[in-house]
């Protein structure tokens, strides 16, 4: 078959203020198989220039595709776009089957399709194996009712086949890179740049985590042979920064150790950056030079908040004194570290917002990222907060930028404001611009005058965007009469028991 995939135009201002995209590595995960299946594989990358629907729409009929494939990182707010990019899809490729995978609509899916009828059939959990089965059985024109993890329609309404089961070996299944043009692709401040990814899941139990139920439980890959791939890619497509797309690379101490000493072993010099937990920095005290030799330049702390009632309420399962030791640690092997500062909670005053900001500056990290609370109806969090009020009713701004939900003390104007100047005092204190200038590390100046950059531009932007283009809500509806019911009880996407490894390429049609 002739299988197009389709990464659409995100409107996060993360995808279009610094002009440079990262790969779909979703799509590239669910593109090996297929390729190694026999199947002819194309990708389209909205996200460059970005590109119009009309632009995406022209390279599908001239590719003529067999089945077409959206997904989209960006979840939640992502769907609108792939709603709309779909359908105009199915009006110039009427004969195409449709397909759509991701976090949203692994979830949604009795809503998209009874909502949008373009799209025959859903991939909930993960795609590589699903995907690949998928296809096989529209190659071979045999029935999809047996397959897990898909959702569809019978007799006009959406049915479900049982969960898939969870990918044990993620190096069973490869990364579609030749999919993709390297040289398109940069990060960090224009350095040729991918998506990798050591470990899927999380086995911590945050309830607002939109990921961990999508994943089910943690696994990782075998640590030397990302270790080989990392070193490929640098060493035959220049690649330089790999960013990690894991929740929690490092809750398996014993294999990560192992990997960051494979990927030193290689001999190579790259930049890595990624996301983990304050424990698991404090836990590595020891290691932390291995991380810094390995290429590590920068780690994302997800902190949520310094507030030990608020992270006692969304079960973070961290301490203030652990985040605080994991930035001094980061500091003293010449690591960046980012720290995540959620606001937007029901109970929250200015006095709450500045007390943050006198502790995220004592807490003295290089950067941090304002988010806002932001529930997702799969999550446990969900039900805390359905009967708070919506003010955001455009579903591509529930993208963590944006306040979306109503709070009891505060207008959403003096929330946003206080965010605003939580990030400018905590970003322009002396102390952490004097050490853009006098690290001592060249690559890492580059970093923090790259993002230094970066949040000029999105900041303004922020507020240009908040007081002129975005529409609010003074009494909007609840949060369940906006999503729906909680359904935490289907929190975990995929089956706990193994999913088939995949069949040899001889044994599969293809179309």
């Amino acid at each position: 078959m002739r299988i197009l995939l389709v990464n659409v135009p995100h409107p996060a201002i993360g995808s279009r203020i610094p002009r440079e995209q990262l790969p779909p590595f979703g799509l590239l995960c669910v593109g090996g198989p297929l390729i190694d299946a026999g199947h002819e594989v194309r990708l389209v990358d909205g996200e460059f220039g970005p590109m119009s629907h009309a632009q995406i729409v022209a390279q599908a009929v001239a590719f003529a595709p067999d089945a077409v494939l959206f997904g989209h990182s960006g979840s939640s707010s992502g769907h609108p776009v792939v709603a709309a990019v779909s359908r105009a899809v199915r009006r110039a490729l009427p004969d195409a089957k449709i397909l759509y995978g991701g976090v949203h609509p692994t979830y949604h899916w009795r809503e998209i399709l009874r909502e949008e009828p373009q799209v025959d059939v859903i991939v909930r959990g993960e795609g590589e194996e699903t995907g690949r089965r998928l296809v096989e059985a529209l190659a071979a024109g045999a029935p999809i009712d047996d397959i897990p993890g898909l959702a569809f329609r019978v007799d006009g309404k959406p049915h479900a086949t049982p969960p898939a089961p969870v990918i044990r070996d993620l190096d069973a299944y490869r990364i579609g890179w030749e999919l993709i043009d390297h040289a398109r692709y940069s990060y960090w401040g224009g350095k040729r740049a991918v998506v990798i990814q050591f470990s899927r899941g999380c086995p911590h139990l945050c309830n607002y985590c939109g990921q961990r139920g999508f994943w089910t439980r943690w696994r990782h890959r075998d640590p030397h042979k990302l270790a080989a791939e990392i070193a490929h890619l640098h060493r035959e497509h220049g690649v330089e920064v790999f960013n990690f797309a894991d929740e929690n690379p490092s809750a398996g101490r014993k294999p990560w150790l192992e990997f960051l000493q494979a990927l030193v072993d290689q001999d190579i010099e790259v930049t890595l950056v990624g996301s983990t937990r304050a424990d698991d920095i404090v836990r590595d005290a020891d290691h932390l030079h291995l991380y810094k030799k390995a290429g590590f330049e920068r780690f994302l702390l997800g902190m949520e908040n310094t507030d030990e009632a608020t992270l006692k309420l969304i079960k973070k399962g961290g301490a203030t004194a652990t985040d605080r030791e994991a930035v001094k640690l980061l500091r003293k092997h010449g690591i960046l570290s980012m720290a995540t500062w959620v606001a937007g909670f029901e109970d929250q005053t200015d006095a709450d917002l500045l007390r943050g900001l006198r502790q995220l500056i004592s807490y003295d990290p290089d950067q941090i990222q304002a988010l806002y609370v932001t529930p997702h109806r799969w999550t446990p969090y969900y039900r805390l907060a359905e009967d708070r009020r919506v003010v955001q009713p455009d579903q591509t701004k529930w993208d963590y930028k944006h306040q979306v939900l109503a709070m009891k003390r505060m207008p959403p104007w003096r929330v946003f404001l206080l965010v605003k100047l939580v990030e400018a005092c905590a970003q322009l204190r002396p102390r952490a611009l004097w050490r853009v200038v006098s690290h001592p590390d060249p690559k890492i100046r580059h970093a923090m005058r790259w993002y230094y950059r970066m949040g000029r531009r999105v900041w303004i932007h922020e507020i240009v965007s908040f007081f002129f283009r975005d529409r609010h809500l003074r009494n909007g509806p609840l949060l369940t009469e906006f999503w729906g019911a909680a359904q935490d009880h289907e929190e975990e996407a995929s089956a706990v028991r193994p999913a088939p490894a995949p069949r040899p390429r001889a044994l599969v049609s293809t179309g």
